[in-house]
């Protein structure tokens, strides 16, 4: 076992890096490894490998996220309420009963619905967004906008709004960088105004409902019961910050994953319509630079995982990023390879029941704003220093400087 304090996955050390080093000493050596947290907080097992991350997502009964979700450390029992009014922070029964009301939405057919005007977008974005030889920041004037227009449409925001939910989601993600947020007391301002923005639109589906997730919501019912308006507004201050802020995150690291490996950037701007190289490509993508670190879960009972006594109430976290580097699973794992079959990648969870819902829509987002930039500007080169989110829950990047030819 490694010992405490050799090893740090917490918000600075992400600020600079992904700390690959330490995750492949922790799948070597001490694959559950007890990581400490300074101050109050309890520490937490740091799950590393790939089959373990996959067995902890799909035994919720054993590992819950209703005993603490998302955050690795301790989180109020005012916070934990709040939380398990979402689907990130729901158990089964009721996750299951409260999913089926949005995937609805998320379903192939819709996506496939959707892919069009997706296509559209990218397009207009490309060509409004990218001049040949200025410096830009690719992360605010390109990446941040398919996603948010196209969650702002699914879930039945105002075209003009975008902005607001871009600020608002910025200031909830970024809760640990003070860049973006000025604290956890700020992100929480941010989701309460998020939360009364839903007021009023919740009071416009109710007498005009739309073809859009909030008026499924307004007018969904659960066992008989209809949502109330907290359970409403959660559910859309998930939504929108989800939407947005993991796939922009995702095209941010793809454009830089290209940047730094021209020879694939080339094969793919020579092959727009090989279908089967892109969807190749599109699952590499994913593994290479997913958007979200872990996903933490807490023991319902005593358990033993890889020798190691856990007790019931203990956090675990699991580290999808440690996952998708595993040398038992990925030959050559540090090699960006666009070829890459089979590629089974956990960037959208470890499956079971808490598998990501907007998994097509991303993968549909990030292959037409992609093939869009390389029909158009093959070439680019990073311009300046690339500067990470401050957090331990989402791998981020806030300034991506890019200059295309």
């Amino acid at each position: 076992m490694i010992p405490t304090g050799e090893v740090d996955l917490l918000e600075d050390t992400w600020s600079r890096e992904v700390p690959h080093e330490q995750f492949t000493r922790l799948r070597r050596e001490d694959p559950v490894h007890w990581h400490e947290i300074p101050g109050p907080h309890e520490g937490f097992y740091a799950v590393t490998r790939h089959a373990d991350v996959k067995a902890i997502s799909r035994d919720p009964e054993l590992w819950s996220t209703e005993l603490g979700s998302f955050m690795v450390r301790d989180q109020s029992p005012e916070s934990l309420e709040s939380l398990r009014l979402v689907l990130l922070g729901m158990d089964a029964p009721r996750h299951s009963r409260y999913r089926a009301l949005v995937s609805a939405g998320f379903t192939p057919r819709v996506v496939r619905r959707l892919a069009v005007r997706i296509g559209e977008r990218a397009a207009a974005l490309v060509e409004t967004a990218v001049t040949p030889g200025r410096d830009m920041d690719f992360v605010d004037e390109v990446a941040a906008w398919l996603p948010i227009q196209t969650i702002c449409e699914m879930v039945g925001i105002p075209a003009g709004d975008e902005r607001l939910i871009f600020d608002w989601s910025n200031r909830m993600a970024g809760a640990q960088d003070p860049e973006l947020s000025a604290g956890r007391h700020d992100s929480d301002l941010a989701a309460a105004e998020i939360y009364a923005y839903c007021d009023a639109l919740t009071a416009q589906r109710r007498a005009h409902p739309r073809e859009d997730i909030l008026s499924t919501l307004v007018h969904a019912e659960v066992d008989g019961d209809r949502l109330t308006q907290h359970e409403i507004n959660m559910f859309f201050v998930l939504l929108c910050v989800a939407g947005n802020e993991t796939t922009r995150n995702l095209l941010s690291h793809t454009v830089l994953a290209l940047a730094g490996h021209p020879a694939a950037r080339a094969e793919l701007a020579a092959s727009p319509q090989d279908e089967a190289l892109w969807n190749s490509a599109t699952e590499e993508f994913l593994r290479w630079g997913g958007s979200i670190h872990n996903f933490r879960r807490t023991a319902t009972r005593d358990t033993v995982l890889r020798g190691r006594p856990i007790a019931a109430g203990q956090k675990v976290v699991t580290y999808y990023t440690s996952a998708n580097r595993d040398e038992d699973v990925f030959e050559a794992p540090f090699t960006f390879d666009i070829r890459r079959t089979p590629n089974e990648h956990l960037a959208f969870g470890g499956g079971g029941p808490h598998f990501c819902l907007g998994a097509g829509l991303a993968r549909t987002q990030i292959k037409a704003l992609v093939r869009e930039l390389l029909l158009r500007h093959p070439d680019f080169i990073l311009a300046g220093e690339v500067r990470r989110l401050r957090s331990d829950f989402i791998n981020g990047i806030k300034h991506l400087p890019v200059r295309f030819g």
